[in-house]
């Protein structure tokens, strides 16, 4: 039998998976090294058992302690197993750009989160860095393993990671296109490879408002370079001492707005849901694609799965109020974003008089006029008043049929709104649109224009 011992045993040799659809045209064969199949679903498993371990040998944590962590989810995750599966208590910070799928997690493993404010210098008290650590000092018989700075990270990704891709490659890796966050994995893949073909290119991958390009090329610390963002997993606003640029060739920037695009892209064509970090490699290769061959095989490691982000890259209202997603809204989008969704209509044989009575109590304007639940017509407010104006003695109390108009135009969920007008009339001034459980809705011009 072929049998775990526990979940820890099943960390690594993850598949390589080649890219078809979202290569653009490259001649290069591009493979993908999908990490997502790891149990804690991050290439951070890897290096939490390895930290773990090497904590447990120097006498760092005994049974019974408790691990700590400053982290952005994923190392969190990865230590959250080590910690179920041997016994010890978590206690993790993070910052509060992170998603919320991400704490909901950590929660669900069984660990304590404290979130931090983002837009602070990482020696700041508040910092999730700081906070990590003063909680160390305090909590006896705990250890804070600060991935930035423990090199158990690297050495993991040097006897793992590194070794994994040059054996699916049979050596004939060229280039490795890898996020830079900690620098563990870049250092450990990159050692290990250049050691076995030092002209394979390591490229980093770096996001605006991150200092390690810069670092790269000037050997200075720019505060300039360091604003905030929103992409997860990479970037630093200090210089870990995972880093080691000697075996890093070349890195490369991608905005937060080009990382989110491309996860959905690899997400609806290759069948990868991926985090942000992803995005952010896959385009990085979109932007360097001119620069392979046909004869390279280009590795690019896609660190995390995209579970952990449905609140942000992969909603399209989060994606729209940052100006990401340029596509239209559309009716199902319009109908979503409405507060009161209640549907309201009446019968032929209600008198005008019960009909204006119902528009004033539920501050509406016009109405579906319905039989056998089938649509027969509409009727207006500013109809029922001119109607009622003309005979205001005897009007009143006529069935709403006799001066109802023709019937609100039915019209498909993915129809954009700017499309909509030409089915407004005077006497017709809403859409009709039917849900996928069969629910109405009505639209109006109203409604449009709230929603812009």
């Amino acid at each position: 039998m072929n049998i775990a011992n526990n979940i820890l045993e099943t960390i690594g040799h993850t598949p390589m998976v080649r890219l078809n659809k979202v290569t653009d045209g490259s001649p290069a064969t591009v493979l993908a090294k999908v990490e997502t199949f790891n149990p804690g679903h991050s290439i951070k498993d890897r290096m939490a058992v390895y930290m773990v371990n090497d904590a447990e040998a120097k006498g760092y944590l005994k049974p019974g302690g408790t691990i700590i962590e400053c982290t952005s989810g994923n190392t969190g995750m990865g230590l959250a197993l080590v910690a179920v599966v041997r016994g010890y208590k978590c206690i993790f910070t993070t910052n509060d750009k992170q998603s919320k799928e991400k704490i909901d997690i950590l929660k669900a493993v069984g660990a304590e989160v404290i979130v931090c404010p983002t837009a602070v210098e990482a020696s700041d008290p508040r910092s999730y860095y700081a906070i990590a650590e003063r909680l160390s000092k305090e909590i006896p018989n705990s250890f804070w393993f600060n991935q930035y700075d423990n090199l158990a990270n690297w050495l993991a990704h040097y006897e793992t990671t590194g070794p994994e891709i040059w054996e699916q490659t049979d050596g004939k890796v060229t280039h490795v296109l890898v996020g830079a966050g900690t620098c563990g994995t870049i250092t450990g893949v990159g050692r290990f490879l250049k050691e076995k073909n030092p002209n394979i290119e390591i490229i980093g991958i770096d996001t605006y408002g991150s200092i390690l390009k810069k670092y790269k090329e000037t050997g200075e610390i720019d505060p300039k370079e360091n604003y905030p963002y929103l992409t997860e997993g990479i970037g630093k606003d200090t210089i870990p001492k995972n880093l080691d640029n000697s075996v890093i060739d070349h890195y490369e920037k991608v905005g937060d707005k080009e990382a989110a695009l491309a996860c959905r892209r690899l997400a609806k064509e290759e069948g990868l849901l991926l985090g942000y970090s992803a995005g952010s490699a896959m385009a990085a290769f979109h932007q360097l694609k001119h620069k392979f061959k046909k004869d390279d095989v280009v590795v690019i490691i896609f660190h995390d799965h995209g579970s952990r982000y449905l609140g942000k890259i992969y909603n399209d209202d989060w994606m729209r109020e940052r100006g990401f997603l340029q596509t239209e809204l559309t009716v199902a989008d319009l109908i979503k974003s409405k507060k009161d969704k209640s549907f309201y209509s009446i019968e032929g044989s209600e008198t005008v008089r019960n009909v204006l009575n119902i528009m004033k109590s539920q501050d509406i304007s016009q109405l579906p006029v319905m039989q056998n639940a089938s649509i027969r017509g509409t009727i207006s407010e500013n109809a029922i008043l001119n109607f009622i104006l003309e005979n205001p003695l005897h009007n009143p109390d006529k069935e709403v049929s006799t001066i109802m108009s023709d019937p609100m135009p039915v019209v498909a969920l993915d129809i954009p709104i700017s499309k909509l007008n030409r089915y407004f009339e005077e006497k017709i001034p809403g859409v009709l649109a039917i849900d996928p459980v069969g629910n109405y809705h009505v639209i109006t011009k109203y409604d449009i224009v709230r929603s812009l």
